[in-house]
């Protein structure tokens, strides 16, 4: 059994292996190449890639957009590093306002709507004609909290969005400058699923495929391997069921046991129908029996009555009962209409039990 049990943990074991080598080979090939286009003081954009584990390099490269294109072309490696991937635009502090405006800390939850109704007030261009985010909320004095409060103008990132879909990028995210924080998300917008031209498909597709197989395989293993043994221990169960049978029939000498005795004891307990109909026939019709309790050749009877002293004599006067006694005080409550008794006796060989 100790084999059986070191042997299901190292096959749970490898299924598990397998398991997180198919989420490692998905994450591997999907996972989007990131690219940050920092913005200079003349308009024009840097690009550089931020680099990942085992990713390719390539020297950064300095353009300017128009319509969406960028000028001059950019190289082939560049267009297949932008191909699938998610561009980051830092936009020049210039081109951004911010603001800070500090809140009820209650407010926390509530933030997008409550800045998105001070943008009219706050910044030139109206709600539909802008891009605003936040920075994280900030604790203050007097339960209150600071944010910084950042937006452009729609127009303004118009011609990066529609480069990063002539590129065919799987996202775009806008990034604002702030002096005391991490930059504030001004947009960030799917354009395509990860999966695209960018990734090798036939590669992922084969290591998926091979991933599979192994998990198949390791499954297969695992149920020809567990299948034998509940097979096993199937048999197992099913012969000591039949010993247990069998000594139920035979004791160890030969004689009968097991089903035998329950049998004898049977024929030879007394039947708790012959000893009620026994008991209503000793006792008188204004008597009223609530409980019955037979326990080897010992009865103990409770019920109702006008005269319980009487029911000792009348039992003792019936040739099926024995030294008959009161095993509890008889009682009589003021919302009853007799006594109580309890009464116990014997019960003769009459019933095939003796005395």
């Amino acid at each position: 059994m100790a084999l059986m049990s070191d042997a299901k943990q190292f096959l749970v074991g490898w299924i598990d292996a397998v398991s997180r080598a198919v989420d490692i080979v998905a994450d591997r090939f999907v996972r989007a190449q990131r690219i940050r286009l920092v913005e200079a003081d003349d308009g024009a954009l840097t690009a550089s890639l931020i680099a990942t584990k085992g990713g390719a390099g390539l020297s950064d490269v300095s353009f300017r957009l128009d319509s969406g294109k960028p000028q001059p072309s950019l190289s082939a490696e560049w267009n297949a590093a932008l191909r699938g991937g998610r561009i980051e635009v830092l936009l020049q502090p210039a081109h951004v306002m911010t603001h800070p405006l500090d809140f009820p800390s209650k407010a926390a939850d509530f933030l997008d709507g409550m800045i998105r109704a001070q943008v009219d007030r706050l910044t030139p261009w109206s709600v539909d004609d802008a891009v605003f985010g936040w920075s994280s909320p900030v604790s203050v004095a007097n339960d209150r909290i600071d944010v910084i409060v950042a937006a452009t103008s729609k127009l303004k990132i118009a011609p990066v969005i529609e480069f990063a879909e002539k590129v065919d990028a799987a996202s775009v995210a806008i990034l604002a400058p702030a002096d005391a924080s991490a930059p504030i998300k001004l947009v960030d917008k799917p354009l395509r699923s990860v999966v695209g031209a960018a990734v090798n498909v036939p590669r992922l597709l084969r290591a998926i495929l091979l991933s599979t197989a192994l998990a198949a395989g390791a499954s297969l293993l695992a149920g020809a391997y567990f299948g034998g043994s509940l097979q096993s221990e199937l048999g197992d169960l099913q012969q000591r069921i039949s010993q247990r049978r069998a000594s139920l029939r035979l004791g160890a000498n030969g004689s009968v046991s097991g089903l035998g005795l329950l049998a004898k004891r049977k024929q030879t307990t007394p039947s708790s129908v012959m000893v009620l109909e026994a008991i209503s026939k000793a006792l008188p019709d204004s008597t009223y029996v609530t409980e019955l309790r037979i326990e080897g050749d010992k009865v103990q009877v409770a019920g109702m009555t006008q005269d319980a002293p009487s029911l000792v004599r009348l039992m003792e006067q019936s040739p099926q009962f024995t030294r008959v006694t009161f095993f509890a005080p008889t009682t009589h409550a003021t919302n009853e209409p007799g006594e109580r008794f309890h009464i116990e006796a014997h019960l003769t060989a009459y019933f095939g039990s003796g005395t």
